[in-house]
C-alpha cells in the first residue's frame, strides 16, 4: 500500500464478531469519520473501492473459536491491520467480555497482538457507558431489567450458553486465558488527575496488559487521549468495546482531529422485512413475541429436516407482503437445542436462499455467534453504514458489487440489544 493511503488512514480495527464490528461502524459514522467494514481482510483492490475511509473495520470470528483457531489466524490479522499504518489499532471484544480459556480467549488474543505490534504493554478497555456497561476497580457490570448487575450475577451473561462470565474481576478472569502480568488504572487514578502517571508505574512494575477503568463518557475519552499521546512514535494496539472507540471519537474532535459530528440519515420505512434469529437472549424473545402480536408471521427453526417447510411457509408469506420471523429459540436454550458455528453456518445458507428468492431488501440477524457466520454466507464484501436505528445495532448496507445481494440492507443485532418493539421499528422506520 502506498504512503499516501497508509497516512490517511486514522484507526484500524478487527471485531471478534460482526455484531460488535457493527457496532463500530455505527460510532464512527455518527462522529464524521467516513469508514468501510470488510468481511475478510481486505485485498488492495478492496481498499481501492473506498479510498475516502480513514477507518478500515475487519470484521471477525474469533469470538467463537478456540485458541489453536486464533494462533493460525490472528497474526495474519494482526500483520495486516499494522501495515495500514493506523497510529491506533483496535482488537474490537463485546462489552459483557464474555470469554474462557476454550472459546474466544482474549487473553490468547492479547498475547498474539502484543507479538504482532512488538508492542511493550496491551491496554484493556471495556466500559461503554452508552451500553450500560461499566468497570469499577476492574470489576465489570452490565445493565439488565433497568438495573447494573455485575457481571457474573447478570441474568444473561452468567447463564450465556457458550461463554458464562463466572468472574467479574476482569484480572482474575483473563489470568484463566493467559500468564500476562496484569495491571490496573482504577477509579481513583482518573479522579486525582493521575492516570497517565499510574499506567507508567503498572508498566514499570512489570504489567504487559493494563485495564483501564471506565464508568462515564469522560473517562473514556482521558483514557484515549493518554493512548493517543503514546502513539505519536509507535502504532498502539488495544483490546476493548466500542466504548474505546466512542472515547476516541471525541478526543479526536475534541483536539481538532475530527472537524465536526455528523448529522446522521434516518431510515426509510420499507414494506417487509425478515428477521432470522439466532439469539437465545430473553430481549429477543420478548421482541419476537412483541412483532408477532405485531402481525409478523413468526416460525420456529427447529430439526433441519422441518427447514423444507418452513423456507416455503417463509416464502409464501413474503409474497403475500408479511414481515417473517424465523427464530431458533426463545430464550436460554434447552440441552437438546442445537448452536455452533455449523449451525450458525446451516442458517446463513437458509437465509440466502430465502432472499435470493424473495427479493426481500433488508434483513435483520439477531445474535452475535449467528450474525457472524450467516453474513459470510451472504457473500457480501463488506458493509458501509446506513443510518442509526437503536444503539449498537445500526443500519448497513453490503457491498458485492458482482452478486445480486449487493446493496442488501443488514441489522446485526446483538441478542441483549434493542427495545421491545425493536423489529418493528426497523419495519417502520420509527426508531
Amino acid at each position: 500500500m502506498s504512503t499516501s493511503t497508509q497516512s490517511s488512514i486514522l484507526y484500524a480495527y478487527y471485531g471478534d464478531d460482526f455484531t460488535g464490528s457493527t457496532d463500530v461502524l455505527e460510532a464512527l459514522a455518527l462522529h464524521g469519520m467516513p469508514a468501510v467494514l470488510f468481511t475478510n481482510l481486505p485485498s488492495e483492490a478492496d481498499l481501492a473501492a473506498f479510498p475516502h475511509c480513514r477507518a478500515i473495520g475487519i470484521a471477525g470470528e474469533s469470538r467463537s473459536h478456540s485458541p489453536r483457531w486464533m494462533d493460525r489466524h490472528l497474526p495474519e490479522v494482526f500483520r495486516r491491520m499494522r501495515s495500514l499504518g493506523a497510529a491506533i489499532n483496535h482488537y474490537k471484544v463485546c462489552s459483557t467480555f464474555d470469554s474462557s480459556p476454550r472459546v474466544g480467549s482474549i487473553g490468547r488474543a492479547i498475547e498474539l497482538g502484543r507479538k504482532a505490534f512488538q508492542a511493550k504493554f496491551v491496554p484493556v478497555v471495556v466500559g461503554t457507558p452508552h451500553l450500560g456497561r461499566a468497570v469499577a476497580f476492574g470489576n465489570l457490570f452490565a445493565a439488565a431489567s433497568n438495573a447494573m448487575h455485575r457481571i457474573d450475577r447478570h441474568p444473561t451473561m452468567r447463564r450465556h450458553p457458550v461463554t458464562p462470565m463466572y468472574e467479574a474481576d476482569l484480572r482474575l478472569h483473563l489470568a484463566q486465558q493467559t500468564s500476562l502480568a496484569m495491571g490496573l488504572v482504577d477509579l481513583r487514578a482518573f479522579e486525582q488527575g493521575t492516570a497517565a502517571r499510574q499506567l507508567q508505574t503498572e508498566i514499570a512494575a512489570g504489567a504487559k496488559a493494563v485495564i483501564f477503568d471506565g464508568i462515564h463518557d469522560a473517562m473514556l475519552k482521558q483514557t484515549a487521549a493518554i493512548l493517543c499521546n503514546l502513539a505519536t512514535d509507535r502504532q498502539i494496539l488495544a483490546v476493548g468495546s466500542s466504548g474505546f472507540t466512542y472515547g476516541l471519537l471525541r478526543h479526536w474532535q475534541r483536539s481538532g482531529r475530527l472537524a465536526h459530528q455528523a448529522r446522521p440519515a434516518a431510515p426509510r420505512p420499507v414494506d417487509q422485512i425478515l428477521v432470522l434469529s439466532g439469539s437465545c437472549s430473553p430481549v429477543t424473545a420478548v421482541q419476537i413475541r412483541h412483532a408477532r402480536a405485531q402481525g409478523f408471521a413468526a416460525w420456529r427453526l427447529g430439526d433441519p429436516d422441518s427447514w423444507p417447510l418452513r423456507k416455503r411457509q417463509a416464502l409464501k408469506a413474503l409474497a403475500a407482503g408479511r414481515s417473517v420471523i424465523l427464530y431458533t429459540a426463545m430464550g436460554p436454550l434447552s440441552a437438546k437445542q442445537q448452536s455452533g458455528k455449523e449451525w450458525t453456518a446451516w442458517l446463513g445458507k437458509l437465509l440466502r436462499e430465502i432472499v435470493s428468492l424473495c427479493g426481500v431488501r433488508r434483513v435483520v440477524i439477531a445474535g452475535g455467534d449467528t450474525a457472524t457466520h450467516a453474513v459470510q454466507q451472504l457473500g457480501l464484501r463488506a458493509l458501509t453504514f446506513v443510518a442509526p436505528l437503536t444503539p449498537g445495532a445500526p443500519l448497513c448496507r453490503g457491498y458485492a458489487p458482482e452478486s445480486p445481494l449487493n446493496g442488501l440492507e443488514l441489522v446485526l443485532k446483538g441478542g441483549q440489544i434493542g427495545p421491545e418493539d425493536f423489529f418493528s421499528n426497523v419495519l417502520h422506520d420509527s426508531c
